[in-house]
């Protein structure tokens, strides 16, 4: 037991990695999928933070009591705004975790805006792309090349290895045993544990989760990927661990209808970025229908009640230059559509363009003026010009994010029915409950995964450390065969300075709270392959690649390549369809605006089948 164990590589596992690392401890993460990332990768609208040096530095006056307050208001749906211990940890390690961002990974997080239920504008991202896809493929990054620089003894990473079960020996997490799909071995792993693998709300299963806490949400779509299932919580459940608010489960407003795809069961989601920039939701008739910024829970409610499908999100042309990026993303996966001016939107839904221009007139002066019927406070990018240029997607509600889980304490250990904590066991992310109470605040999802990733990291190492210390841990354990350690360690412990060391077998000692000197590389897991050697390239036209476009048979072209993506399917990160919305086409463009340039040589390069006659060759 000499390493910590974290199941899930998405934000919340990697900040714990990175944290147990910073810390002097040994990790290994558990993967279920091909890829790190999931959930994570598709937040779209940034990471909240109060107090933080961009607000500063762009004189906005938030506060922690104010982000405080508002996270309670949305937390009790605005019945009460006395905020839980859980709501404190969250807000006020925002910042750090904001500049942890910042500083130790080198992010760009410089640009503000203000999400529903927010009182300041405090949601940070970068000038492109998906700011969760930017941040968490940054950490996964950074965890990938300490493992390419140092080998195996200090960090590890196990893909296509669902955990199972939790290992407990004396009322102490000792471990997890997991599949090896790849393999179909069943394998051990031994250390302190820390479950971080999502929420349910992709468990559409007859006797899954969903079904029983809110089978009213069933027949919604959802913006999950299908491995949010609920392992981690049945996992904590079977070692007798609490939980928490299983039956609040948020509905988002905007997710995004593909008009090819009307009945979709998944969907992307509209960031609530563009509604933040001044994005307007519109009914059937063209009229709006809620404070476009109040919490997700009542513009769900407004759409619902109103019944008026389909509604329509509106970005004028002001709003759209302000969040261009997410637009021109949206347009070319077909689920945004341009507009010259009103005039064409009102042809579309079939309504006198006067109505509409009246609408918006409406709307202007109640900017102007800040007496909007629905309440709203906050306008952005006013006055709407209806000769202008607009961007407008079709919208519907869609299952988001499960606020209930696995019940923790203000160190991110694993909580009993009883309140007391499993020695051993931990847990961040959207897998523990009680964080964010009835209804989540947009922008609360990323920082929940640092904020209580960086608490859960740190909580293990210490609790890894202090069992080497007190000699609860004498060595490896000699079963498992997960090939969960790097050799024999030493300790010495030096009361005085209130220092362990540990010496994790090649000589190199490690300080408890310190920065891990390079290690000796361990041998492999049986679950960690070698990368394919390079095979020999063929040249293919447009014209051959456009005959691959079934789901047995796929090929896209990048950037000079062409890509056989048919094995590759059902392991993308983005999910099946992002690639089939390009099937047998060059998606140089799209793939450009979202990737590293190197990401598919680096993580499957066995995709890569040819060239791309007459094009410039560059490194994917």
């Amino acid at each position: 037991m000499s390493q910590v164990i974290v199941i899930g590589g998405g934000l919340a596992g990697l900040s714990a990695a990175h944290t147990i690392l910073e810390r002097g401890g040994r990790v290994c993460v558990l993967e279920k999928n091909s890829f790190c990332g999931g959930n994570s990768t598709k937040a779209t609208s940034g990471i909240n933070g109060a107090l933080t040096r961009v607000q500063i530095k762009n004189g906005i006056q938030d506060s922690t009591e104010v982000f405080l307050r508002d996270t309670a208001l949305s937390a009790s749906k605005g019945k009460s705004d006395v905020p839980s211990e859980l709501n404190r940890v969250l807000v006020n390690e925002s910042a750090p975790a904001v500049h942890w961002l910042i500083d130790r990974f080198g992010l760009d997080l410089s640009l503000l805006g203000r999400l529903g239920g927010a009182s300041f504008p405090r949601t940070h991202r970068g000038a492109e792309r998906f700011p969760g896809m930017v941040i968490t493929y940054c950490l996964m990054q950074t965890y990938d090349k300490i493992i390419e620089d140092e080998g195996t003894s200090r960090a590890r990473l196990l893909t296509r290895c669902r955990a199972t079960k939790l290992i407990q020996e004396n009322g102490t997490v000792v471990g997890v045993e997991y599949l090896n799909i790849k393999t179909g071995q069943t394998l051990k792993e031994y250390g302190p544990v820390i479950i971080a693998t999502g929420g349910f709300a992709s468990d559409f299963s007859k006797d899954g989760i969903l079904a029983s806490v809110r089978g009213d949400l069933l027949h919604l779509p959802t913006t999950n990927g299908d491995h949010c299932t609920g392992d981690g919580l049945k996992m904590a459940q079977e070692l007798g661990a609490g939980d928490i608010h299983l039956e609040y489960v948020q509905v988002h407003p905007t997710g995004l209808v593909n008009p090819a795809e009307p009945d979709a069961k998944v969907l992307f989601l509209a960031a609530e970025a563009l509604r933040g920039c001044g994005g307007l939701i519109l009914d059937n008739q063209g009229q709006r229908v809620c404070d476009e910024l109040g919490r997700r829970d009542y513009v769900t409610g407004e759409m619902q009640k109103r019944n008026k499908y389909p509604y329509r999100l509106v970005l004028s042309k002001a709003a759209a230059e302000e969040i261009e990026w997410h637009c021109k993303h949206y347009t070319g996966r077909g689920l945004m559509k341009y507009f010259k001016n009103g005039h064409e939107i009102s042809k579309e839904l079939g309504i006198p363009s006067r109505k509409l221009a009246k609408c918006l007139s409406d709307y202007n002066e109640i900017a102007r003026t800040k007496k909007d019927p629905y309440g709203k406070r906050f306008f952005a990018n006013t006055p709407i010009n209806m000769e202008e240029y607009f961007y407008v997607a079709i919208i519907t509600p869609v299952i988001h994010y499960c606020m209930g889980g696995i019940t923790i304490g203000n160190g991110g250990e694993v909580l009993t029915k009883s309140a007391q904590p499993i020695p051993g066991l931990f847990s961040a992310g959207e897998v523990a409950g009680g964080v964010h109470g009835l209804n989540r605040l947009g922008g609360s999802s990323l920082l929940d995964c640092v904020v209580f990733g960086r608490v859960s990291g740190a909580s293990a190492a210490k609790f890894l450390l202090d069992s080497i210390s007190q000699g609860a841990i004498t060595g490896p354990p000699s079963s498992g065969g997960g090939g969960g350690s790097a050799g024999p360690f030493t300790v010495s412990v030096d009361p005085s300075a209130n220092q362990i060391t540990v010496n994790w077998g090649s000589g190199a000692g490690v300080t408890s709270g310190a920065t891990v000197a390079p290690q000796a590389p361990a041998a492999a897991s049986s679950a960690e392959e070698p990368k394919p050697e390079p095979k020999e390239l063929l040249e293919y036209d447009l014209d051959e690649v456009a005959k691959h476009t079934s789901d047995d048979d796929v090929w896209i072209a990048v950037n000079g390549r062409v890509l056989d993506v048919t094995s590759f399917l059902d392991d993308h990160p983005g999910g099946k369809k992002a690639l089939m919305l390009y099937a047998g086409k060059d998606a140089s463009e799209e793939f450009n605006m979202l990737h590293e340039p190197d990401v598919v040589d680096k993580y499957a390069p066995e995709v890569i089948i040819g060239t791309l006659k007459g094009a410039t060759q560059s490194k994917l």
